[in-house]
């Protein structure tokens, strides 16, 4: 790495996702704030140093949100997009990229980029934005987005799953002692559909510990892995999804969860800790030819976030 290598820095909730850091980079970070919130057209302009937070406080005020859901609500807005992690309500919202409607960022050189539009029906040019969701910062350093608001649902309830069709659930957990629903909308229609459910009294918890993983997997072999996972890590999957959340005590646990990943056709991307020397991947990526040109055609130095992404 030279002297000239720059990271882009938020509010480090997400600092270890992927490959490590590059050490004695030089740090940069994005404006925060709201720059422009159109509460009729449902879009919000903002810093990408804006927190998630402050984000969902003032789209509320207006009875709107964006859901991003990141693990941590101090997550800044151009970090959650930088790392791509899609919350957990993606089974009715949709993948994270899905919320992005416009970015202007800085390339390595100091040339600004802006991609997309601030409409929701913009369909012109390359598809930028998206390009940008789970880069890491190695493409662009995210300077300011442009976001999809939807209407916030006036009642949100967790449920312990019975077997029941319930319609359009926002997330479906699995840990395997229960599986816990969330179910969004007017309340009347939330108390029709969960009547004689037993609700939960708070959200349930993802797993948590000095080693953190997140499994991806066809949603169709989630029960087969997780029966693999069992009695060697915490985990609790994303049914209908294919997200599997994975924590251990212990390096070499987190390594064998990978493992196992791997021999379901499914792969693992280091969240927090694991072992001296992890990638973060732990494969090679398969379009790694592709992901080549495209970084060679934005940072050809190789000067943003080197060793984020195993190129």
């Amino acid at each position: 790495m030279t002297a000239t290598a720059v990271t882009p820095v938020g509010a480090r909730t997400q600092w270890e996702v992927g490959g490590p850091a590059p050490a004695d980079a030089i740090e940069v970070r994005a404006p925060a704030g709201i720059e422009r919130y159109e509460p009729a057209d449902m879009t919000v302009t903002a810093g990408a140093g804006t927190s998630f937070a402050t984000l969902d406080a003032a789209l509320a005020e207006h009875g709107q949100e964006c859901p991003l859901d990141p693990r941590s609500p101090a997550a800044t807005i151009g970090g959650v997009l930088a790392c791509g992690l899609s919350g957990l309500r993606r089974l009715r919202h949709g993948p994270l990229r899905d919320h992005v409607l416009e970015v202007r960022f800085r390339t390595a050189g100091g040339r600004v980029v802006k991609g997309g539009g601030p409409t929701v029906k913009n369909v012109t040019g390359y598809d930028l934005p998206r390009l940008l969701v789970g880069s890491l910062g190695t493409l662009g350093v995210i300077e300011e987005v442009t976001l999809r608001c939807r209407p916030r649902p006036p009642c949100a309830r967790w449920l312990v799953a019975d077997g029941r069709a319930l319609y359009r659930p926002a997330a479906h957990l699995w840990d395997g002692a229960r599986e816990c629903v969330l179910v969004e909308g007017v309340a009347v229609d939330v108390d029709a559909q969960t009547r004689g459910v037993a609700a939960l009294e708070s959200p349930p918890e993802l797993p948590e510990g000095p080693h953190r993983g997140r499994i991806s997997v066809a949603p169709a072999r989630v029960r087969e892995l997780a029966a693999a996972l069992n009695g060697m890590v915490r985990w609790c999957a994303e049914l209908g999804i294919g997200t599997v959340h994975v924590a251990a005590d212990d390096a070499g646990e987190l390594t064998r969860a990978r493992d196992i990943a791997h021999a379901h056709g499914g792969w693992m991307l280091r969240e927090h800790g694991g072992a001296p020397g992890d990638d973060g991947f732990g494969r090679p990526m398969p379009n790694i030819a592709l992901l080549r040109r495209i970084k060679h055609a934005f940072d050809p130095d190789g000067r943003l976030n080197p060793g984020r992404i195993p190129l």
